[in-house]
């Protein structure tokens, strides 16, 4: 990676923990619990296919036929999602 682009790269990533140590610190000053974070993808009927998309980046993900299979496929992605973030705090 171009050096320019990876300092960019670690300093906003040094801000989003600076952002996520503070928003727990100010839970922890007023004595409440933080929010929990809201679901990551969600299941969209588009034509007869169930698109699976990232909320947060409006990309589709995957596509499944039918919509039970697209919701064990969003079950999955959310679990592995929460499982990347919990291993990184």
């Amino acid at each position: 990676m171009h050096p320019r682009l990876q300092e960019r790269v670690s300093g906003l990533a040094d801000m989003r923990a600076r952002t996520a140590m503070a928003t727990a610190e100010f839970y922890e000053k007023i004595g409440r619990p933080a929010p929990p974070h809201g679901p990551r993808f969600q299941a969209v009927a588009k034509g007869k296919a169930w698109h699976v998309i990232e909320i947060a980046t409006g990309l589709t993900k995957g596509f499944c036929f039918s919509h039970r299979a697209a919701m064990r496929f969003v079950d999955a992605m959310e679990a592995v999602a929460a499982s990347k973030t919990s291993t990184r705090q």
